[in-house]
């Protein structure tokens, strides 16, 4: 490095030759997230970075350290650049993300969150005929009422669903 602060061509040739695994291996360790293509970028940026840089390395200090805190922060800008967003192929993980036929586990706890909002009567009536498929005549005998009570216990609990869910998205 000394000789390619002096202007020396072939000794920093040799020196990027050298450096260029080293900087490589630290990219991979510290950039793993970045992919390999998202690596070798990270790389060419810190050679790049040497290149325009190099005058700032001290001569009577090692140079690895150097090098390696150069690496390590084009590392963290790569990150930085790319957000917190981590960029993964989704054709690797179909096997694994394929949802088991069937209904969604969430919704029967969430069915019932909502319902338990209302009153426990208007619950007892929207369980008994939406979910357990009871008819309105034999919800009303077991609950003491007249199917047409049922009936419009019923539509006025379906309402109040209706509007609970428009609360909740709001």
């Amino acid at each position: 490095m000394r000789a390619a602060n002096r202007g020396e061509q072939r000794p920093y040739a040799q020196l990027l030759q050298a450096i260029t695994p080293v900087v490589r291996g630290i990219v991979r360790a510290r950039g793993s997230g970045l992919g390999p293509e998202g690596c070798e970028d990270v790389v060419q940026e810190v050679l790049l970075t040497i290149h325009l840089k190099r005058q700032t390395w001290r001569e009577d200090a090692p140079l690895r350290p150097w090098l390696y805190a150069v690496t390590r922060h084009k590392v963290i800008d790569a990150f930085r650049a790319r957000g917190k967003r981590i960029d993964l192929p989704v054709d690797d993980f179909l096997e694994v993300l394929a949802a088991p036929p069937g209904p969604d586990p969430l919704a029967a706890r969430d069915m019932d969150r909502v319902i338990n909002e209302l009153d426990p009567r208007a619950a007892q009536i929207v369980r008994a005929i939406g979910i357990d498929g009871e008819s309105a005549a034999d919800t009303g005998a077991r609950l003491g009422m007249s199917e047409g009570a049922v009936r419009v216990a019923l539509h006025r609990a379906l309402k109040s669903l209706a509007n609970l869910r428009e609360r909740m998205i709001e």
